[in-house]
């Protein structure tokens, strides 16, 4: 439903904005108009609604990320040295002043139904990130499943990260994870 006009770019730079700063729901259609210099017309015609706005937003941080991803990946060593590049990026998103931590870990605590747009965007997102690290995991006995503690990891560290603010608990999160797959390379070769 989104119409790429420079209305609805900016309308939807300037929500992108606002959301990853201040919150999703803290921050009200008639601000993002005003900031965006937009009228509500031009909401409804480029997304319908607020939610969907919402939805929009997590949507193109998703293709941000994903070509972001594969940006340093291509830098990067070929197998299970792929896995750290989500960390990479994550420190670095870390290191600039007031981190917000996952914006899509934040969209879930404002948007907990679990069947909702906004946290099917997510889930879209964070399956791809596993399924980036079961490739990368490949030649290891049960990819999937270590991925699986992979996530679980880096979902504690970008909180870390946010309730610290700073990128300490990413790195130690990365340390964590280097050592869960010599393991398991390990355990392979055994």
């Amino acid at each position: 439903m989104t119409s790429r006009t420079p209305a609805a770019d900016r309308l939807l730079s300037t929500a992108s904005e606002l959301f990853a700063k201040e919150g999703i729901r803290s921050v009200g259609i008639d601000r993002i108009l005003a900031e965006a210099g937009t009228a509500k017309a031009t909401l409804y015609h480029a997304h319908g609604s607020k939610e969907a706005l919402v939805v929009a937003y997590l949507e193109q941080r998703d293709v941000n990320d994903r070509r972001a991803y594969r940006k340093q990946a291509a830098v990067t060593e070929a197998g299970t040295a792929q896995v750290y590049v989500a960390f990479d990026l994550a420190e670095k998103a870390a290191m600039t002043g007031n981190y917000v931590g996952c914006v899509y870990a934040n969209a879930l605590n404002e948007f907990p139904d679990p069947s909702h747009p906004v946290a099917l965007a997510v889930r879209r997102h964070r399956d791809w990130i596993r399924e980036q690290w079961i490739e990368a995991l490949g030649a290891l006995p049960d990819a999937a499943g270590l991925a699986e503690e992979i996530h679980m990891i880096y979902d504690g560290a970008l909180f870390g990260a946010k309730a610290a603010q700073s990128p300490q608990p990413i790195r130690r999160a990365r340390e964590l994870v280097e050592t869960v797959i010599l393991r398991a390379a390990q355990t392979a070769g055994a």
